[in-house]
């Protein structure tokens, strides 16, 4: 079996972490919150990039007793064709994030189970698996469906737009200290399997992440502050 190709993880600018979003995640949707965004290179070529932030929901941390702050989201995992373990590169960025901020306690991520995702790539990383997140509701915000914190952002107003039901979210924590693994233990669930019916997502080249067009970028991908 071939080696992987040398893996490199840094911070990177919004318009690389755009790029990668809008052309290899199946939602093509920047987040409309603030980012952490961690670049991906394998052999000094850009392949996608990987973000945290508060999510769609604001209020993510509260179920676990925790301050705002000590909660965050993995959003978007946006990758164009790869050789090293998704799980890898996920577990580097948030050795990055841990070091960025250094109160961080608790990583949330979602599997959506309408691209047949069922967090295979968390379950290669040890995440504890909660359970699925009952359907929210979902804003059809020029030509895309976002959740209502985004649509709200977007539009200021949200009355009288397009709507309709989101698909359940499996859910992956990721405990950053000892007393919060405790805290959620209770809480942990069988891993779910992969479906049949779809191509779902593996640990080492997701299917929904794959390059659907267009050269790599060429704007500045080294890291920068925060837009």
């Amino acid at each position: 079996m071939s080696s992987c190709p040398d893996l490199r993880l840094d911070w990177c600018s919004y318009e690389a972490a755009k790029y990668a979003v809008e052309h290899w995640h199946y939602s093509r949707s920047m987040p409309a919150f603030k980012t952490a965004r961690v670049g991906v290179w394998e052999n000094g070529v850009f392949v996608g990039a990987i973000l945290f932030g508060v999510g769609a929901n604001s209020n993510i941390h509260s179920p676990f007793r925790l301050q705002r702050h000590e909660a965050c989201e993995l959003v978007r995992v946006a990758l164009r064709d790869h050789r090293n373990a998704v799980s890898r590169m996920v577990a580097i960025a948030i050795r990055l994030l841990r070091r960025q901020s250094p109160g961080l306690r608790l990583i949330v991520s979602y599997a959506d189970t309408a691209q047949d995702h069922y967090g295979g790539i968390y379950q290669a990383g040890g995440w504890i698996y909660t359970g699925l997140t009952s359907a929210g509701k979902l804003y059809l915000v020029r030509g895309k469906w976002v959740h209502q914190r985004q649509a709200s952002s977007l539009l200021g107003s949200i009355k009288g737009v397009s709507s309709r039901m989101s698909s359940e979210k499996h859910r992956y924590l990721m405990p950053l200290d000892d007393d919060i693994k405790r805290r959620i233990a209770p809480l942990a669930k069988p891993y779910p399997k992969r479906p049949t019916r779809g191509t779902g997502e593996t640990d080492s080249a997701p299917g929904s992440n794959r390059e659907t067009g267009g050269a790599s970028p060429t704007v500045p991908l080294l890291p920068e502050g925060d837009d």
